[in-house]
């Protein structure tokens, strides 16, 4: 293909291919890296941790997603965690659940960028031709644009009223229920799972754009109201309902923190709970320019969130890491005793408590 003449078509012509845990044994491989050294202990510790917090009875799991995930090849690794009972909560940005998640639900999907695209130098060719560039993969911005106008057209078919990001998700996996076209999906699978999914920063995606699009054509009407304070007590329920929990986080930023301060939000109201038990968080930030995504999980420990005795620290690219420690405690088969919590009838219940 002569770059200098690739059409639209050309170009998003090879699809990313999502990775399939169920079909790679990565046990022996990961048990392998026990007696290694540097990230591959981190590694090993790590995934041991996992397989402790699906074996503990008493353990409610949050999987927190930030970075272009989905869009890389890992939609299904979620998936597949969902409903095997590997989680029980997820808390994710708007974009790895919108514009890459429930943009395939819909039919779309991302593509393979051709190697010299990476560089950045031929972006304005890109947006002639309407492609977006995730680093080395393209999503065409004309698809995205029907994703944008479906979240719209999902908030102007809901009554107008308060709701939480998880209340919205949920409908969003109500959609994909009835009119999807790709059912390897998170937020469909949390819907037939009842695993409430969170996005703390909700308007940060395509539903952003579909909530612009509604609330301009309801000026002065009654409108859908997100509210990510709702997102915050919500979550803080959780924790008070179930106080031993444990994180497996991938990135870090806004879910990270929000998953990790449901610990001082639970105090705030009254409720004296444990730390988070468990936590691994798998990044490539780094811990000496004080973001939080690279903060350490024992720096963490210092405000009151996350217990230090089972907890890992990977500095690893996800789409390495995140497939070998999900790999090795599914293939290791702890999940199959676990009890689904099912904590979305959580939330249902307490709304028919309440009125």
């Amino acid at each position: 293909m002569n770059h200098l003449t690739a059409t639209k078509k050309d170009l998003l012509s090879v699809p990313i291919e999502h990775l399939d845990l169920t079909q790679v044994d990565y046990a022996r491989q990961v048990d392998a890296m026990e007696r290694m050294a540097f990230s591959s202990r981190d590694l090993h510790r790590a995934a041991r941790i996992y397989g402790t917090m699906l074996g503990d009875p008493d353990c409610g799991i949050l999987l927190c997603l930030a970075g272009s995930l989905v869009s890389a090849g890992l939609k299904k690794v979620f998936a597949d965690m969902v409903r095997h009972r590997m989680v029980d909560a997820v808390v994710s940005t708007g974009a790895n659940l919108i514009d890459q998640d429930f943009f395939e639900g819909l039919g779309f999907r991302h593509y393979v960028a051709p190697e010299r695209y990476k560089s950045g130098l031929e972006d304005d060719v890109l947006r002639e031709l309407h492609i977006d560039r995730i680093y080395d993969t393209f999503i065409d911005e004309d698809e995205l644009r029907v994703c944008d106008d479906v979240c719209r057209q999902i908030f102007d078919g809901l009554a107008p009223g308060v709701y939480s990001s998880r209340e919205l998700l949920r409908e969003f996996g109500r959609h994909l229920d009835a009119h999807g076209r790709n059912r390897d999906s998170l937020l469909l699978a949390a819907y037939e799972t009842d695993v409430p999914v969170f996005a703390p920063a909700f308007s940060d995606c395509s539903a952003g754009f579909g909530l612009v699009g509604h609330i301009a054509a309801r000026q002065g009407k009654p409108r859908l109201v997100w509210d990510g304070g709702r997102d915050f007590y919500e979550l803080t329920q959780l924790k008070i309902h179930c106080p031993r929990t444990g994180l497996f986080m991938i990135g870090g930023g806004v879910p990270k923190n929000f998953a990790q301060d449901i610990v001082v939000a639970a105090e705030v109201l009254g409720h004296e709970v444990e730390m988070h038990r468990y936590a691994v968080q798998v990044t490539v930030a780094d811990v000496r320019d004080g973001a939080l995504s690279g903060s350490t999980l024992k720096e963490a420990s210092s405000w009151g969130k996350v217990d230090t005795a089972f907890e890992q620290m990977v500095y690893s690219e996800a789409t390495l890491a995140v497939p070998a420690i999900v790999g090795h405690a599914y293939h290791q088969g702890v999940w199959k005793k676990r009890v689904a919590r099912r904590w979305q009838r959580f939330f249902e219940q307490d709304a028919l408590a309440t009125g």
